[in-house]
């Protein structure tokens, strides 16, 4: 088993930084006062800056030590972040991620106009709050100045995480004066020190007039590692400015313990202890947090290669194969401990089963963040301001799922806010609120995930899309058709409505290719729109695509599998039912169902079966019932891919191996809707 590429690592971690880090700047363009946002994206680009440059990406780590530099003033608080400085801050963003992931793609001139257009934004000619003039340089005797005692402890594995206390201590010592001292009370003898191990502690004291946060950010990288003890200082004289390094390699004045102890000066009541014992008060950070947080890291997740995931889904896949034939083999037999153990190994196989898939759910939030960006652009791009909300980001989809419908939604909404969206003229004169909204949100229905895509725009024009429809030929002029059926004239290759082409949109090539996408995930698609209130798009999607529940059926011969989320119910094909061959619809409680058969679709050979069964399966609000031989029962299927060379059949969405062996294939219910509806067409129009 082969280590990862360290490089990698990075570029995996920086993936995720460069998601907080962008939604941290998208939320202050909606909150600029935010003083949390701000602190989060400057997190994410200190840990960006100092993990490039230790794997090695040093253009990386200099341009995002000028990114921060310019984008410093809006951190102290003179600037407010405006939808500019955002937009440009979001493009130096990408900028980073290109010169992780792509090098090459990049150019240095583009990273020099990014900067160039940040230090314009940022510069002194905008609105900037009154500057605090900073003191003079202190000497031997200066005036009394209040500052802060710290006493330093580190974990002595520190070093091997890549901080270096000395670092943290320059930087310390760049907020002001500081007067540093060592304690190497904890060294060991040189036969017993670990040479990556840290012994050494510091006492430090700061002499400025910072507050705890400017502290607090030079060890933010290294808080789970260490003990910080902080309290403020009384006003004493400040030493003169001595060199860390310098400091370090002399033997200090006096020993910390015969140090003169000021008294702690705290805001609520003046205590006077001793520095060395000096115990943490309201500024302090407490010990056992530090525990708790320690205590997290043992349970903290654990990274593990997509591929590696795949491996053991096909794993517990051949397994349950296995033990179907086992659960087969035992019901056969009169062996009562064979028929236990088999028992015993399928709920085995089936805990094992949930366990693996549990193990590749995502929460679908990681694809929703992914929009911001999108809908941020866009609104800029057609100056239409559009309010972009989600809900239910902690549904979990397969990972698979997740990266199969990146590209669909992208489409979704971008359409939403290029037709579906007026702009603000028309907004306003509809009496409606000058900001558009997209909500996406997704939900557990039973066994699928809904994901919806809702605006409130001005809804569909129908007529529009039937003179379209009309114009290329789809529909005869004058036929009969609901608003729904109109409606699905959207998804047809080529067909759009635009009245220009655009960067955009206008190229019919954006809806067709969501609803085939959404097909081969064996899901479905609904549209439902309200004349000047918006439209709202539904995917319907399974859980999975590795393994599902499946209700095994017998035609003639040949045994098939329908998946077990789009059966509604199961009845018997009555006489009555028999007799109508040149009609085939099913009188389901006062609904009228169309059926089809399926020995007539398979050209199933020999007698069928006296008594046959109807499957009702439904996709989105259409209902069709499949005629069988027989009903076998339930399945666990592990769904196989067809091979090339069955591209072509339709019918199908994939195959199993059930438990003696043989293949089954799986039905593809989308398309068995389809041909069931292009009958009821067919048998309208000779009747009419």
């Amino acid at each position: 088993m082969s280590a990862m590429d360290p490089t990698e690592v990075f570029r995996q971690e920086a993936s995720e930084l460069f998601e907080v880090l962008e939604g941290a700047l998208l939320d202050l363009g909606q909150r600029p006062d935010d003083r949390e946002l701000v602190d989060s994206a400057f997190r994410a680009l200190h840990t960006i800056k100092g993990s490039g440059a230790m794997f090695g990406f040093d253009k990386v780590a200099s341009f995002t030590h000028e990114f921060e530099t310019a984008f410093d003033r809006v951190r102290k608080g003179e600037i407010k972040p405006t939808q500019e400085l955002i937009s440009v801050a979001l493009a130096a963003k990408d900028y980073i991620r290109a010169l992780i992931e792509d090098p090459q793609s990049t150019d240095d001139i583009i990273g020099e106009a990014i900067l160039d257009d940040l230090r314009r934004f940022v510069s002194s000619d905008q609105p900037a709050a009154p500057e605090i003039e900073e003191a003079p340089p202190l000497v031997p005797g200066a005036r009394k100045q209040a500052g802060w005692h710290l006493n330093l402890e580190f974990e002595s594995h520190v070093l091997r995480n890549g901080s270096n206390p000395l670092d943290l201590l320059e930087d310390l010592c760049k907020l002001g004066p500081c007067f540093v001292v060592p304690i190497t009370d904890g060294i060991p003898f040189l036969d017993e020190m670990e040479p990556e191990d840290c012994y050494l502690k510091w006492d430090v004291k700061l002499h400025a007039a910072c507050d705890k946060d400017a502290i607090d950010d030079v060890f933010m990288f290294v808080q789970d590692e260490m003990k910080l003890t902080l309290s403020p200082l009384e006003h004493v004289e400040a030493p003169a400015p001595v060199p860390l390094f310098q400091l370090l390699d002399e033997e200090p004045a006096a020993p910390l313990a015969e140090m003169p102890a000021p008294a702690v000066e705290l805001a609520a009541a003046p205590v006077e202890q001793p520095v060395a014992k000096a115990e943490p008060k309201s500024e302090s950070k407490p010990e056992p947090k530090a525990e708790a947080k320690r205590d997290d890291r043992g349970i903290a997740t654990v990274r593990v290669q997509a591929e590696r995931l795949d491996e053991l889904m096909d794993r517990v896949g051949e397994l349950v194969i296995a033990q179907a034939r086992l659960t087969q083999l035992a019901a056969a037999g009169s062996d009562l401990s064979i028929k236990m153990i088999a028992e015993e190994i399928e709920r085995l196989a089936s805990s094992l089963r949930d366990t693996t898939m549990g193990a590749r759910l995502v929460p679908i939030g990681s694809l929703f963040g992914r929009f911001r960006r999108l809908v941020h652009d866009l609104s800029r791009d057609l100056s239409k301001p559009v309010e972009f909300v989600t809900s239910g980001e902690d549904t979990e989809l397969d990972k698979t799922m997740i990266e199969c419908l990146a590209d669909p939604l992208v489409h979704l909404i971008r359409n939403a806010i290029d037709h579906g969206i007026e702009d603000t003229a028309t907004r306003a004169a509809s009496g409606k609120t000058e900001q558009g909204r997209i909500e996406l949100a997704a939900v557990h229905s039973g066994a699928q995930v809904l994901v919806t895509v809702k605006d409130n725009g001005g809804g569909l024009n129908t007529a529009r899309i039937r003179a379209k429809a009309e114009e290329q030929g789809l529909i005869a002029a004058g036929a009969v058709l609901t608003d729904h059926e109109i409606h699905q004239f959207l998804f047809h290759p080529g067909f759009s409505t635009a009245q220009t082409i655009s960067a955009l949109s206008g190229r019919g090539v954006g809806m067709d290719v969501v609803k085939r996408t959404i097909e081969n995930m064996r899901g479905s698609i609904d549209l439902s729109t309200r004349s000047g209130q918006g439209t709202t798009v539904t995917l319907r999607l399974p859980l999975t695509l590795a393994i599902i529940e499946g209700l095994l059926i017998r035609v003639g011969e040949g045994r098939y599998i329908i998946p077990l989320s789009a059966v509604e119910e199961c009845v018997e094909l009555t006489a009555e039912d028999e007799r109508s061959r040149g009609r085939n619809f099913l009188n389901v409680r006062g609904n009228l169902v169309p059926f089809l058969r399926l020995r007539e679709i398979m050209s199933a050979s020999g007698v069928p079966d006296r008594h046959q069964k109807t499957i009702i399966i439904s996709t989105g609000e259409t209902r069709v019932g499949l005629v069988a031989d027989q009903i076998i029962g339930n399945h666990q299927t592990v769904i196989k891919s067809l091979s090339k060379l069955h591209s072509d059949v339709t019918m199908f969405s994939g195959a199993t191996i059930l438990g003696d062996g043989t293949a089954a294939l799986i039905l593809d219910v989308a398309q068995l809707v389809a041909l069931a509806q292009s009958k009821v067409e067919k048998h309208i129009s000779e009747a009419a």
